[in-house]
């Protein structure tokens, strides 16, 4: 990795100068465009946050609650330009868990919406603490594996509901194996709606007419889900009778809203909030729930076309702010998400005002029109979570951790793994708890977990920092800061001949570190790489050597 000290390119100026203002100038500037955005990103965001409140336990209201509240409220305190704030797919197995663990049912929704309280309090706590840096070193190994199993376990859940069966009794790998035998059982018109639903979900991204590219793929499926359930006549409870099976259907079929749209919703119940339960909750929203987040912010930055950088702190307040309303008002967790705000990007938003408007625009299609609502299929939901699902534990996203390098994968899957057979908690730590004995077999000092050994060595106004033993995601914040201080060096070269070992995470850190320099015509380069060993041919893999000079000076001068 190298990146020049010489000014920018003319394009690049031009673009820089073109930023879209920000606030009520950005407003006036730009409403139009964000208007657009919002409106389509309100239509995809529509059928994924019913969804994902059904599939979490919560009253499917409860997702476009947390929608709205991150689109008027959490817009006015982030830090991110283009991001959309919502429920995610990623935390129902949180949600889900919290439900059932504390009470189940009306009980555990309003004690899990308590939990979610003080999960949005913490996350202020640590957006004030400006733990936004976080997201720079969490490996992304761990994160692909968790949510890998995340999507393994929707799709275990969603599929019955697809095929118009009862689910099974067990956990994810279970529920998997029996499926084929479910299929047998399938409820013939409920499996229409759900199978065309995913058919059309598949299909319509493929499409190359351009009428398909501007069409939401979700929103077509629950259109088209919603002309098969008047087709069926799911409105009205029914027999009917295919190969001599008898078969029900009806309003059970449909998407169970109360008829008083927000009747539904809950307060928070405070009774179990210090079991050790709502503890572990609480840490699980709150660290899950911050990294995807400040993951999913980093990820917007990179599709911007003016590539502006988000204030991962202020976009953490954010959504410690939004989580705090919305599960006061009985909605879902709320995250920076990634789906939403792609399409956000794609649709030619401007501003946050993008996600604003999005927020208005739910609001009003739900108040002005709840009775569209509750003639949705819940199989078209369901198929909508089993595309998601089944993108997330795509095995592509394991051959692209395989590319990065072979340990990466065995980080991946161990998280996966202990993921699906314990809960994501531990799935979390054992994943990180693997990424260190990998490194300690590497050859990675123990002293140096999180201290690396750093020497600056300073020639005018060019600077060099010497980095030994062992440069690894626990300690990159170190590096990281130290670098955050040599504002005055014009040009800084990071020297890793005298480290044994050097991970992805702090290589793929310096590269977004180095484009960050080079915008204000500063250069950051990588050199000593030379004598080290990759485990793949990804710019970013690891990198080891078997004899390593010992530093000269073992210690961390920052200034």
């Amino acid at each position: 990795m190298t990146a020049s000290s010489s000014p920018l390119p003319d394009a690049k100026v031009g673009a820089l100068a073109a930023l879209p203002p920000e606030g009520i100038a950005g407003l006036r500037a730009c409403w139009r465009d964000d208007l657009l955005a919002g409106f389509l990103v309100a239509l995809v965001a529509l059928p994924l946050s019913l969804g994902i409140a059904m599939a979490s336990g919560f009253p499917p209201i409860a997702g476009i609650v947390t929608a709205i509240v991150g689109g008027l409220l959490a817009t006015f305190f982030g830090g991110a330009h283009l991001t959309i704030k919502g429920p995610a797919a990623g935390l129902i197995v949180i949600v889900l868990g919290a439900v059932s663990e504390l009470g189940g049912g009306v009980v555990g929704y309003r004690r899990a919406l308590a939990t979610i309280v003080v999960a949005g309090v913490l996350q202020l706590a640590l957006a004030r603490m400006r733990a936004g840096v976080l997201g720079d070193t969490f490996p992304s190994s761990v994160i692909h594996g968790m949510m890998a199993a995340v999507g393994v376990i929707i799709v275990s859940k969603q599929s019955y509901q697809v095929l118009g069966v009862p689910a099974p009794q067990g956990g994810p790998m279970a529920l998997l194996a029996h499926l084929p035998a479910s299929v047998l059982r399938l409820n013939p018109q409920v499996a229409v709606i759900g199978l065309l639903c995913l058919a059309v979900l598949v299909l319509l991204p493929r499409l190359t007419w351009r009428w398909s590219k501007q069409l939401p793929p979700s929103l077509a499926a629950i259109a088209i889900g919603i002309g098969l359930g008047f087709f069926f006549d799911l409105r009205h409870p029914h027999h009917y009778m295919i190969g001599g099976h008898d078969f029900a259907a009806g309003p059970g079929s449909l998407l169970p809203l109360d008829a008083r749209l927000w009747s539904s919703l809950a307060f928070p119940d405070w009774s179990a909030i210090t079991s050790g339960v709502s503890i572990k909750y609480v840490v699980m929203f709150a660290l899950v729930g911050s990294i995807e987040s400040l993951l999913s912010a980093k990820a917007v930055d990179g599709l911007d076309p003016w590539q502006r950088r988000a204030s991962l702190d202020r976009d953490l307040f954010a959504v410690g702010i939004g989580n705090i309303v919305a599960a006061t008002l009985g909605g879902l967790p709320m995250i920076s998400e990634i789906v939403r705000s792609s399409a956000n990007v794609r649709a030619g938003a401007k501003t946050k005002w993008a996600n604003f408007f999005h927020g208005l625009l739910l609001l009003t299609m739900v108040s002005t029109a709840p009775w569209l609502l509750r003639t949705i299929p819940t199989a078209a939901l369901a198929a909508v979570l089993v595309f998601t699902g089944v993108r997330l534990a795509s095995p592509s996203e394991f051959s692209k951790t395989w590319r990065i390098g072979p340990e990466q994968a065995v980080i991946f899957m161990v998280t996966m793994v202990a993921t699906l057979a314990t809960d994501l908690l531990v799935g979390v730590i054992l994943g990180i708890l693997c990424k260190f004995a990998l490194h300690l077999m590497g050859g990675m000092p123990i002293r140096n977990s999180f201290a690396p050994s750093i020497r600056l060595e300073r020639v005018n106004r060019s600077l060099t920092l010497h980095i030994g033993h062992a440069a690894v995601f626990s300690n990159y914040l170190t590096i990281q800061r130290v670098l955050s201080r040599l504002r005055v060096a014009q040009t800084v070269r990071v020297d890793f001949s005298q480290a044994h070992i050097v991970d992805h995470t702090v290589l793929e850190g310096l590269e977004r570190l180095s484009k960050d320099w080079e915008k204000t015509g500063r250069s950051l380069s990588i050199v000593g790489l030379e004598g080290h060993k990759r485990t793949s041919a990804h710019p970013y893999s690891m990198a080891r050597r078997s004899v390593v000079r010992e530093p000269s000076t073992a210690s961390t001068p920052a200034d």
